[in-house]
């Protein structure tokens, strides 16, 4: 894109980091912005040699830049590949046609695969600020796509970036809605399928909101930013991985959708399920098994809830020629004792060790998925999925699976709990009879999980625990102190976080 001189400004850094988000900071009396009637929150086109970005224009009344400079935000640098100095150019952004079929939705109207491929090519090359994928989202939130709309999404979705295949006719991977704390069976199921001979390259995500993804936990022991070529090296000669998504470029308009879904706490159950499949399916997965939680602060709330996502994951995952399988759990409490990457890590590490002290809900829950997984391979018969499963991690073969594939992607170290802790007990005596997994999930958040991997809460007392007056119930982990009061304070400032009768 050929730029004239005119339009040229050059590169300050300032520091700002807007997440995701392209931003560029220009003076409002510089002569670029008022030649081409440049206003606050105007989309513009950056480029730097080779590279382009599409940016939303902040504009500066102030002296932090002089009329020859133009601020990037820290991604936006990124993205450019610029540093101080060097000489960028800005035009205009041409209007976006996609954008006709967002209106569309906005007033009702069903979207085919044509307007969705068009709306996702968009959102993948950037053109899209965060206002107008909030429009998208808006529009598409609820029961407001229908199975043929989730279906062109997915599709869509899987073409927006790169596809991995394997050399094998059977390729295994599995995938939890969320909702719970802990929850941590990826690296066990991943050991066990793999142990078993079969294939399972599982590519997982880090948290937007909660207190760890799986790709935290495990970055806790091993390297997860692995390349696709290193990813391949890894599966051929171990079976299995567990890497993090977003250094393949899996599905990528997935991961710009969630991030603006999750800060407008909209819950779109067609975008799931588009984001889930089409990230399965591009991995190269060819049967999956989904596990979706019930419970009162799970995601999923309702078995009613529950039973139409399990017919819509069918539907949709046979459209794309997916098997899918689908397994409705307990979602009434956090699963395992770690909420946060180091202690959610020592947990799955404890049962594939066979630790004596190993959270048995943990296993449990891993033995079942897994047991699933081995059924739906083919290779043992229906309803000895999770004998077979149970024999392989008890034998040792899950744990010896897990080391060397960690080894493979890079080494093994052994996770560090936080410095600091706190002991919170029970004011009163009883049963404990519900958990506010959500809250649960919050004071994880607030001691400084998942950015500080070592901090979280320990949770020790699950649903029927009979407690007495000054027994601890969960252990606050820290590495600032500053941040275990701010947990602390969050905390005495809430109710019912652990009921007891």
């Amino acid at each position: 894109m050929k730029q004239h001189a005119l339009n040229q400004l050059r590169v300050k850094s300032i520091g700002i980091d807007t997440y995701r988000e392209n931003i560029i900071y220009m003076r409002s009396d510089c002569y670029i912005c008022i030649s081409e009637g440049f206003t606050a929150l105007t989309r513009v086109v950056v480029v730097h040699k080779e590279k382009t970005i599409v940016a939303t224009l902040n504009v500066v009344t102030s002296n932090i830049l002089s009329h020859e400079e133009a601020g990037l935000s820290e991604i936006a640098m990124r993205n450019l590949a610029v540093k101080d100095g060097d000489i960028i150019s800005i035009s205009h952004l041409k209007p976006i046609s996609s954008l006709h079929d967002v209106r569309a939705k906005v007033y009702g109207e069903k979207l085919n695969d044509a307007a969705l491929t068009r709306i996702i090519a968009d959102v993948t090359n950037g053109l899209y600020s965060d206002l107008e994928l909030s429009a998208f989202i808006t529009a598409s939130a609820g029961d407001n796509l229908d199975i043929d709309e989730i279906t062109g999404l997915t599709k869509a979705m899987i073409d927006s970036g790169t596809k991995m295949r394997w050399n094998t006719k059977i390729v295994l991977d599995k995938h939890c809605v969320g909702g719970l704390p802990g929850n941590r069976t990826t690296p066990i199921v991943v050991a066990i399928v793999a142990a078993a001979g079969l294939t399972i390259p599982k590519t997982s995500s880090r948290a937007i909101t909660s207190p760890a993804g799986t790709a935290d936990a495990m970055e806790t022991v091993t390297s997860v930013d692995l390349t696709p070529e290193k990813i391949r090296e890894v599966v051929a000669k171990e079976g299995g991985c567990i890497v993090w998504g977003g250094s393949v470029n899996l599905s990528p308009a997935d991961d710009i959708l969630i991030a603006i879904e999750k800060a407008l706490d909209l819950d779109s159950k067609g975008q799931m399920i588009a984001s889930v499949l089409s990230k399965k399916k591009a991995a190269g997965s060819t049967h999956v098994v989904i596990d979706i939680p019930v419970g009162k602060t799970a995601k999923v709330r309702t078995e009613k809830e529950a039973l139409r996502l399990e017919q819509y994951f069918k539907e949709v995952g046979k459209s794309i020629n997916l098997t899918v399988d689908v397994l409705i759990t307990n979602g009434s409490q956090p699963v395992g004792r770690g909420i946060g990457p180091t202690l959610e890590a020592m947990d799955f590490l404890a049962v594939l060790r066979n630790s004596k002290n190993a959270p048995q809900d943990l296993k449990q829950r891993a033995l079942t998925i897994a047991g699933a997984l081995l059924e739906l391979s083919g290779k043992v018969k229906k309803g000895e999925g999770e004998t077979n499963a149970k024999q392989i991690l008890e034998s040792g073969k899950a744990w010896d699976k897990f080391y060397k594939i960690c080894i493979a992607q890079g080494g093994y170290k052994e996770p560090r709990l936080a410095k600091y802790k706190k002991e919170i007990v029970s004011h009163a005596k009883g049963t404990v009879t519900e958990i506010d997994n959500r809250k649960l999930a919050k004071i994880a958040k607030l001691a400084g999980a998942p950015k500080s991997p070592s901090a979280g809460v320990y949770f020790c007392s699950p649903l029927g625990t009979n407690v007495v007056k000054g027994q601890t119930l969960f252990i606050i982990y820290s590495d600032a102190k500053g941040e275990l009061d701010y947990a602390f304070d969050y905390l005495n400032s809430i109710n019912d976080v652990i009921k007891l009768q």
